[in-house]
């Protein structure tokens, strides 16, 4: 999955013509630029590639998701419904603009469960936030439905899925806004970054000014422009665009050598009648950056994890226990626990996620997801898949036999 088992040539190209120009920050000195405009370029190809009229890069998929919510009108006093499998970003961004994340069931997609959603809105309510995690999505019709009837807006977070489809569609496409994070380990890595995409032009404008403190970007001197509303800094670097320039035009190679892997080793694991597989909707296609199974009962999952590492298949997750992408290891935002003073209306409205999400449980307790890497020769993807066999097996047989 990572995008950085593909660093080479074109990476450093890029890169290259930044240095050789000397200009590492996005706006101004465009004498200097010799014609490199690297985030700007970013920018145009990653709205190309999603179908998209606009996009906007950022400095990380945390400031993506902050940038969306706030251009989305979303601050003091609104709730953004949320799965409780993601990672921590997904709340911080929402509190980040004086919002209130509100924790959802999921359902065998690991995403959020329509049904939760439907009961989870109310007046405060403003917009939906599924997150695509370990390269797979919601059931984003499902979804869209409920925000046309109560006139939500429905935010796609897709940092783990880039080059995933719903519909046909690009994932992050599909709603009103979509996110992606271009960092270290992501599919396409610009080392730190994330993006946003849209087909708004309200939302686009609202998004290169507010990434920028508010600049309105008219005319030659940046020293002189208005500023139409309060913006903060969530600029990309020249740098780190320049990574990611050559990284996304990578995207399609990289789908096919992680769904050809996938593929090896889901047919292998195919062959277990106590492994089932997480649930894509008829009309989606992930974009195989993970392998997730789902084993019969907590017991066996957890096993399964630990009999794989014994076996030497590495980069395996049991989320369950994991702090940063499941809700029960989350103290700081359940607590919660902040160095500055929360408002009285986020203070309340976590009250909300004081409680037990059975569903939820019962889907993360079961699962265990394998990283699929790009720099598996073909034996070493067989030999995984033996390993991985051997290893479920060992659990399997030994519940059986007791």
């Amino acid at each position: 999955m990572p995008g950085f088992e593909l660093f080479g040539a074109e990476e450093k190209k890029e890169v290259q013509d930044v240095l050789d120009n000397g200009v590492l920050m996005r706006y101004g000195f465009d004498p200097m630029r010799n014609g490199h405009f690297k985030a700007l370029e970013l920018e145009k190809d990653l709205s190309n590639r999603m179908q998209t009229k606009y996009a906007q890069v950022v400095s990380s998929g945390t400031a993506a998701l902050t940038v969306a919510l706030a251009c989305a009108g979303i601050g003091s006093g609104d709730e953004v419904i949320m799965p409780t499998f993601t990672f921590v970003a997904s709340f911080e961004a929402i509190l980040s603009v004086g919002a209130t994340p509100i924790l959802c069931d999921i359902d065998d997609t690991l995403t959020l469960d329509p049904k939760a959603v439907e009961a989870a809105i109310t007046p405060k309510t403003k917009a939906v936030m599924p997150v695509h995690m370990c390269g797979s999505m919601a059931d984003l019709e499902a979804l869209k439905a409920i925000c046309d009837t109560h006139n939500l807006i429905l935010l796609e977070d897709a940092c783990q899925a880039i080059g995933g489809t719903y519909n046909g569609k690009p994932l992050g496409s599909y709603g009103d806004l979509g996110c992606f994070s271009f960092d270290y380990v992501k599919t396409v890595t610009c080392g730190e970054g994330g993006g946003i995409i849209t087909n708004s032009e309200t939302y686009a404008n609202n998004m290169h000014k507010y990434h920028d403190h508010g600049h309105d970007h008219i005319g030659n001197d940046r020293g002189a422009e208005a500023h139409p509303f309060l913006g903060y800094n969530y600029r990309l670097s020249e740098l780190n665009a320049a990574v990611g320039i050559a990284q996304l035009r990578k995207l399609d190679n990289t789908l096919a050598v992680q769904e050809k892997n996938y593929t090896v080793l889901r047919d292998a694991l195919s062959t277990i009648p106590e492994v089932s597989f997480r649930k894509v909707p008829a009309t989606g296609v992930e974009n195989y950056s993970f392998l997730t199974i789902f084993l019969p009962d907590e017991n066996l999952a957890r096993n399964t994890h630990k009999a794989l590492g014994t076996h030497g298949v590495d980069a395996c997750f049991y989320w369950f226990d994991n702090n940063w992408h499941y809700y029960k290891k989350w103290e700081h935002l359940l607590e919660p626990q902040s160095l500055n003073k929360l408002s009285h209306e986020i203070q309340s409205g976590l009250q909300k996620n004081n409680k037990t999400f059975e569903a939820s449980d019962v889907w993360m307790g079961r699962t265990v997801s394998c990283l699929i890497k790009l720099n598996w020769t073909e034996e070493e993807v067989t030999q995984r898949a033996s390993k991985m066999v051997a290893a479920i097996k060992s659990v399997v047989s030994t519940q059986v036999s007791n």
